[in-house]
């Protein structure tokens, strides 16, 4: 029985399928399958050398798991010396729990047709997670609302080249911080069919999504399958806080997909240099990794490095940089040797605007994504400010050009079509393409066309107005919000999943803090 039947069967299926029948499908592209070689910059040497230093540091230096007696505990039985907080892990121990962890998983999305499988040569893309703020070109920079997340969560679902929900897009700051984690599942979950991720801010709200997609897959599908993805900062350097390691734990022992992922400045939280920020993320990410397996053998895991470095005169964190760029490239191999998924890049920039800085540092960053062999892409559209700033104007700039990563991993055709001697042949010397029988018979597919960027004379241009990239963004925003047509879902679903958010919010006072 599919996904979608056993969602019939608990009711309200006829009101569904005839909602069904009515509703407008919209185009959402296939996650990327690379057919491109990835980027190497480390030698054989280079690897061997980072990978034992990494074990250096587990065994002699060892990670902190503070507040968190049940892991002391659990890490005790699996072997390590644990002292206080800190746990020494001995040499080879980490990477030997690692190997239970699999190589790859599918993601499950309400829309079957939407699941993702992250791993091996393939590339999925989500939005950008976690600003306070927000940004548009008519209210400018100001705190995020709920109707914000909404917002970008239909912006989300009504972006071809965009092929997951995200998580917290922005942060809700209208609401309450212990209850706005159910109001941000629930648009998740109704106004985007599109695979999500779950919150991680406190282990009990890691409980709530897991019971949640319960009500919204089925609880028995939730243990034997995956249907959410969640993000565990590492508190670099080399400490696992209780919170995330929490949150962690209720992932892990649902069967459901933890990203383990390094939060690195470089500078100000791993070396300056490229080697030893990568021994610390082997490091950090190794011990994550094997914790997770210490929960539950065979949870899936996603291998992260979260990156970039600081300017030295403001303190101030810096994208799009080489440096970044090697350590993203570096991580990549060192994921693949692993034989596990790899989550780094994203649309970064230290931009306050969505101008030629944004556009600059984001390219840079998208495409060393691209080419190191990124499985899982977090933040690769609506990033500004050095994650500060959600911007509607550079979500839907970002998503376009999300395209282009499509298209370059498709690599190059060699068959007959591809080749053109036909073509060649017909045209000959000295004349032109435009009208010959392969470019009438492929014209429509051969090129990427930018659903955004003008590309009209100068004359029509300057008659439409002579509009930036930003104000074709705004415009795009509105066209594409307009057009949002919201998914079909089950109403007895839909009921069951508001009777709990009413059930949880009315069980605990609000709280801010």
């Amino acid at each position: 029985m599919t996904v979608a039947e056993r969602r019939r069967g608990r009711g309200g299926g006829g009101a569904a399928r005839r909602a069904e029948r009515s509703a407008v499908s919209f185009d959402t592209a296939r996650y990327i399958e690379r057919n491109i070689p990835n980027f190497e910059v480390l030698s054989e040497e280079a690897l061997e050398v980072i990978e034992t230093n990494a074990e250096i540091i587990l065994e002699e230096i060892g990670v902190n798991f503070p507040e968190n007696p049940a892991a002391l505990k659990r890490w005790k039985d699996a072997g390590a010396d644990v002292d206080g907080e800190r746990v020494r892990i001995p040499k080879g121990l980490a990477r030997k729990l690692c190997e239970t962890a699999p190589s790859g998983f599918t993601q499950h999305a309400r829309n079957p047709e939407r699941s993702v499988v992250v791993g091996g040569r393939n590339l999925v893309l989500a939005p950008v997670y976690g600003p306070p703020f927000v940004r548009d070109a008519t209210g400018g920079r100001r705190y995020a609302t709920m109707e914000d997340f909404r917002k970008f969560v239909k912006l989300g679902y009504m972006s071809k080249w965009l092929h997951h929900s995200g998580g917290t897009v922005c942060e809700p700051t209208d609401l309450p911080v212990n209850k706005r984690h159910l109001d941000m599942l629930m648009a998740h979950m109704t106004l985007s069919d599109k695979p999500f991720m779950g919150s991680v801010t406190e282990p009990s709200r890691a409980q709530d999504s897991v019971d949640m997609c319960g009500l919204l897959f089925g609880k028995d599908f939730v243990q034997e399958n995956t249907v959410m993805t969640s993000l565990i900062n590492i508190n670099s350097p080399m400490t696992f806080d209780d919170v995330m390691m929490g949150a962690l734990e209720v992932y892990a022992s649902n069967n459901q997909a933890c990203i383990i992922s390094p939060f690195i400045v470089g500078g100000a939280m791993a070396p300056v240099s490229v080697a030893g920020t990568l021994t610390q993320v082997m490091a950090e990410c190794l011990a994550g990794i094997a914790y997770s397996q210490l929960i539950r053998p065979g949870a899936p895991v996603i291998m992260g490095a979260f990156v970039t470095s600081i300017d030295m005169n403001s303190g101030a964190p810096t994208f799009g940089t080489p440096e970044a760029s090697l350590i993203t490239y570096g991580a990549g191999q060192l994921a693949r040797r692993m034989g596990l998924p790899y989550r780094s890049a994203g649309s970064f920039c230290g931009s306050k605007l969505p101008d030629a800085q944004a556009a600059y540092e984001t390219s840079n960053s998208l495409n060393m994504g691209l080419l190191s062999g990124v499985n899982f892409m977090l933040h690769a559209c609506g990033w500004l400010e050095g994650g500060l700033v959600s911007s509607f104007e550079k979500f839907v700039m970002d998503a376009d050009q999300l395209g282009i990563l499509h298209h370059l991993a498709r690599g190059v055709d060699t068959d007959e079509n591809a080749q053109a001697l036909d073509a060649i042949r017909e045209v000959g010397p000295g004349g032109h393409y435009l009208g010959c029988a392969h470019t009438q018979n492929n014209f429509k597919a051969a090129f990427w066309k930018s659903d955004l960027l003008d590309y009209k004379p100068y004359e029509t241009w300057e008659d439409e107005g002579g509009r930036d990239t930003q104000a074709l963004a705004s415009l795009r925003v509105e066209k594409l919000l307009n057009d949002y047509q919201q998914p079909v879902t089950d109403p007895a679903i839909t009921e069951s999943l508001q009777d709990y958010i009413d059930r949880k919010k009315a069980g605990e006072p609000d709280s801010f803090m």
